[in-house]
């Protein structure tokens, strides 16, 4: 995360009462949400099943599912990368010009599956979403359907560039989560046109504020 999860909690005072996590990786947010948060109130989205298997195995009593998500259910092509974390998907596209020595090592086929139908099954009041799915982030909230109105708080990987081919841009996501009526608080940009943003209802943006101007910091990872 770019932007440090205690410098939100404590700037928008958030209340925690359940976080669902999509790209989970090796669930390294753990331990900052277990500073706010009971682990069995996580559910955690992964799409690739060995990531799925190692945190299984390495972390006790985590609420996973594996699951590659979207708007709609159809067969698709998922691709992963020689970093693991820029795994997607979408083929990729620009970025490869930024980061021409990550690259796609093999795919598998999987149907896709809907959040709207991932969290029924599970007993926790969701209202905090955090999203790092490499360009397809739009896709998967529109597959919340109204579930999406329940939750107070979005953490989103974003992109200023089709990073992945037909990825949604930042300004997709400003104009999907306005209709929720969550409005972008803060965005934090790398140099390599993708970054991370925060929504939160309008209801619960403190009086005195705005939304910040962007900010571009070096990169620390990839998309």
């Amino acid at each position: 995360m770019l932007i440090k999860l205690h410098t939100l909690a404590e700037k928008y005072k958030i209340d925690f009462k359940g976080i669902l996590h999509v790209g989970a990786h090796h669930c390294e947010e753990l331990g900052p949400y277990e500073n706010y948060i009971g682990r069995d109130k996580i559910l955690w989205v992964e799409a690739i099943p060995e990531k799925v298997e190692y945190c299984k195995s390495t972390l006790e009593n985590i609420n996973i599912v594996n699951a590659v998500v979207s708007d709609t259910v159809e067969e698709v092509r998922f691709y992963v990368a020689n970093n693991g974390e820029s795994s997607s998907m979408l083929e990729i596209g620009t970025h490869l010009n930024y980061y021409p020595c990550i690259f796609y090592i093999k795919s598998f086929v999987s149907e896709t599956q809907l959040l709207k139908n991932i969290i029924p099954n599970y007993n926790i009041p969701f209202n905090f979403l955090n999203l790092d799915i490499q360009g397809a982030e739009l896709k998967a909230m529109k597959g919340m359907g109204d579930y999406l109105k329940n939750f107070d708080y979005v953490y989103t990987e974003i992109n200023d560039d089709h990073l992945y081919i037909n990825c949604a841009l930042v300004s997709d996501l400003d104009d999907f989560l306005l209709q929720y009526g969550l409005v972008r608080v803060e965005t934090c940009w790398t140099d390599c046109k993708w970054g991370d943003a925060f929504y939160i209802k309008k209801d619960l943006v403190p009086p005195t504020e705005v939304v910040p101007p962007t900010e571009v910091v070096p990169p620390t990872g990839t998309p």
